[in-house]
């Protein structure tokens, strides 16, 4: 007896974060990604949907919060911790960077969590 899968066609979710901050578009990523906001939510299995991040770069992010958030990248190698602020961030990479990174520590830190950020794409 042959199986057969349906492949469900998955909307994708278009957020404008133009005026808003990041807290509040990261959170709404995070479930729209988790697939907490439909009915047919699976704690085990990716039931989320694709999400398109359009206008980042006018985001709403005081300087005094940009000097106050920090992330960490390790190289691998003894001595190789890398302490990066958020204004540092936004300068070499934009502020997609910074909505990639809030989102990616609001997910939850299992095998899932890499499949739900390949569905996730930012639009400067």
């Amino acid at each position: 007896m042959k199986k057969t899968t349906a492949t469900i066609k998955k909307e994708t979710v278009v957020i404008d974060v133009a005026g808003k901050g990041l807290g509040r578009v990261s959170t709404a990523i995070a479930m729209s990604l988790m697939g907490k906001t439909s009915a047919s939510f699976e704690r085990n299995k990716y039931s989320g949907f694709p999400v398109k991040v359009i206008n980042a770069s006018k985001l709403v992010i005081t300087n005094k919060k940009l000097e106050q958030m920090y992330h960490t990248r390790y190289s691998g190698h003894p001595g190789g911790l890398r302490i990066l602020k958020g204004a540092e961030t936004k300068t070499k990479k934009g502020l997609g960077e910074l909505i990639k990174l809030a989102v990616y520590h609001m997910l939850p830190g299992n095998k899932i969590r890499r499949e739900m950020m390949k569905n996730l794409t930012i639009e400067e």
